[in-house]
């Protein structure tokens, strides 16, 4: 049986601003009205940036916590807020895990490269898995490429992410130039997956993403943090035109929308 279909959102990331979308969301005033937006369109778990008072990409927990108020307000529990940990290049993988002790999210997107960047990491690294999961906070593990998907497969295999069946991010090319053949092996590599699996994609590539997601029982993850764009010269509508595709393409795959209550269900959230 095809398994619920989860479309996540992420609707603005670290980097872009509203002077490449004028729908993109920065504020917590604006992150309520996407919420509302996405949310009646199907997506299920909305990827969280914050910024600050410059639109520049922070992991403050006060910035965090304002916009999780408001989303909250907005759409109250309809949705699963995932908080990145994504350094941008600023932050030190201590300071990640900090954040995420300080904030306690029901949700939260790790990269596997960034928190345990070699094995002098894994001990530390393990500790802090085994916390998340005793809090019963939601991780995701981000993987861009096939040695990160390598590690990722021995450590669990080893238990350090105390979770036989984590939830993964296969990032599917880049904001630069994207390697076509490392990108179509990570592809491939979805299929191998022994745990629950969605993808991203870059460009218009995303929507092949969705494609390959939903025919082969893995979610996806659509927004404004990867792709702006209908096609190569148009931009998109705004935050809830490729969750409706998503939608769409699951309905041909015969493949129902997942809401967060059938997440919370599926991954065994509740406390």
């Amino acid at each position: 049986m095809n398994e619920p279909f989860i479309i996540m959102s992420a609707p603005n990331g670290a980097r872009r601003q509203k002077s490449d979308h004028p729908a993109l969301p920065i504020t917590p005033d604006d992150m309520a009205l996407c919420a509302e937006l996405i949310l009646s369109q199907g997506a299920s778990i909305l990827h969280l940036h914050v910024r600050d008072e410059f639109g520049g990409h922070s992991l403050d927990v006060d910035r965090y916590r304002a916009s999780i108020t408001a989303i909250r307000d907005a759409v109250g529990d309809e949705l699963i807020i995932q908080a990145t940990t994504e350094s941008v290049g600023i932050y030190n993988r201590h300071q990640q895990m900090e954040m995420v002790k300080s904030l306690k999210p029901e949700a939260t997107s790790l990269a596997l490269r960034e928190l345990c960047p070699t094995e002098d990491d894994v001990l530390e690294f393990s500790e802090f898995t085994k916390w998340i999961n005793q809090e019963h906070i939601f991780p995701q593990y981000i993987l861009y490429n096939q040695y990160d998907y390598d590690r990722f497969e021995i450590y669990r295999k080893q238990g350090i992410f105390h979770d036989d069946n984590p939830f993964v991010l296969f990032v599917l090319g880049s904001y630069t130039a994207t390697d076509e053949a490392a990108t179509e092996k990570l592809k491939q590599t979805t299929l191998q997956a022994k745990f629950p699996w969605a993808v991203c994609g870059f460009d218009t590539n995303e929507k092949n993403s969705v494609i390959h997601a939903a025919k082969n029982n893995g979610h996806i993850r659509v927004g404004f943090e990867n792709n702006l764009w209908r096609t190569e010269n148009e931009l998109l509508q705004d935050s809830g035109e490729m969750i409706r595709y998503s939608a769409k393409i699951a309905a041909l795959e015969k493949r129902s929308v997942a809401t967060a209550t059938m997440i919370r269900n599926i991954f065994n959230l509740r406390d």
